[in-house]
């Protein structure tokens, strides 16, 4: 079912709202909301990413499963940033150079946390991590953020 218009201008202007981030200009990535409480972030990784033994270092692991299991969380939140207070990982392929599509979604939580998992795809289609993150609801307004905007 087709998101509401209302609900669709929110997931445009938080993919307006990612791509605007600093951070993400070390990161060739571009975030998709699919629907309400889901997230696919689409990266490329390079050598720049890689730890001394040739692999994608932790860092990056991070920073795709906390993106993708926080825009699937604050895409069901209209009105304030969510925060990361929380977040548990599992590592379990070495990822190379290449494509990997971090895949969030919303699992629990409506008020005031709300609980996300995501995992990371690679470019054979299969699973290099995977991670949980709570959310919690912050003071700050999405409309005050640059790069929040309606498409």
């Amino acid at each position: 079912m087709p998101p509401d218009a209302g609900a669709a201008a929110h997931f445009r202007a938080l993919e307006a709202l990612y791509a605007a981030a600093p951070i993400n200009r070390l990161f060739e990535s571009r975030l998709e909301i699919v629907e309400a409480g889901v997230a696919h972030i689409h990266f490329s990784l390079d050598e720049r990413h890689f730890h001394a033994a040739g692999a994608v270092h932790g860092t990056s692991y991070f920073k795709m499963l906390d993106d993708a299991a926080f825009y699937a969380a604050n895409s069901l939140v209209t009105d304030r940033f969510l925060l990361t207070t929380a977040f548990n990982l599992l590592l379990t392929r070495p990822l190379k150079a290449g494509p990997v599509v971090a895949e969030g979604r919303w699992i629990s939580g409506k008020r005031r946390v709300y609980v996300a998992d995501a995992r990371l795809i690679d470019a054979d289609g299969e699973e290099a991590a995977r991670g949980t993150g709570t959310f919690m609801r912050s003071q700050i307004p999405l409309s005050g953020l640059p790069g929040y905007r309606a498409a």
